[in-house]
């Protein structure tokens, strides 16, 4: 059975992505990568074929027709995970506001601590967070603190999108059933796995905005996600979780 895959979503991401395939890639674990691009007009797509030749065992990408948001792109990438039997899937950014280096602590805490779930957390020791206006560092600090006062979980970092999953824990997920597609896909996806009982654990990161590229946040993602906690908590009173 294969053991890790990294699935990064992208639209848009020429000016990062050969970058970021490489710096994985070089990392001394033996990590797969799984680029599942939304049919960017800048030629992503493009660069990752022609990477492929030189990375032909270990970087794979997957098309979509278009920009059909941040959570569907990473069930596509799970489910191709699962298909293809990696133990641990992995998702992370690929403008390098998470560092690569970091895939190696989440995988740590899966592979050898024994957690099902491991959270690259901005907040879990303090404010981890670099060249953010603090608007947004309120913005993403506050709705943490929203989700796990509604929720009851005990996450720092609520939204955070630089996870390590065990397979099973997407395998006891329904993912055809998950709802929302921006940040509070990343609450969703965190909520299951505290309700299903999996083991969660925060590992400390500093978090630094891109610096090429262009940001996907927009206002209606902000409110899908404010909406979206009570919608989870409320639904969540009448539904059984056994694994």
């Amino acid at each position: 059975m294969k053991e890790s895959v990294v699935v990064i979503p992208t639209y848009n991401e020429i000016e990062n992505i050969e970058a970021i395939i490489r710096k994985v890639l070089s990392l001394p674990h033996p990590f797969d990568l799984l680029i599942v691009d939304d049919n960017s007009p800048d030629g992503t797509a493009q660069a990752v074929i022609s990477l492929q030749q030189e990375f032909p065992d270990r970087l794979h990408l997957e098309q979509r027709k278009g920009k059909l948001g941040l959570g569907t792109a990473y069930i596509h990438g799970f489910k191709y995970a699962l298909r293809n039997g990696y133990t641990f899937i992995f998702e992370m950014d690929a403008d390098f506001s998470h560092n690569p280096n970091d895939l190696m602590h989440l995988y740590n805490a899966c592979a050898v601590e024994g957690y099902d779930l491991s959270i690259g957390s901005r907040y879990s020791s303090g404010v981890n967070v670099v060249n953010w206006p603090m608007s947004r560092v309120l913005l993403s600090y506050f709705a943490s603190r929203y989700v796990r006062l509604i929720t009851g979980m005990p996450i720092h970092d609520a939204t955070a999108g630089f996870k390590c999953y065990h397979r099973q824990v997407l395998e006891t997920i329904d993912l055809d059933k998950i709802r929302f597609i921006g940040y509070a896909f990343q609450i969703e996806m965190k909520f299951l796995a505290y309700k299903f009982g999996f083991k969660l654990k925060e590992v400390p990161i500093i978090f630094t905005d891109r610096t090429k590229g262009q940001s996907k946040m927009s206002k209606g993602i902000i409110r899908e996600a404010f909406l979206g906690v009570i919608q989870m908590k409320v639904s969540s009173y009448f539904r059984q979780f056994v694994r």
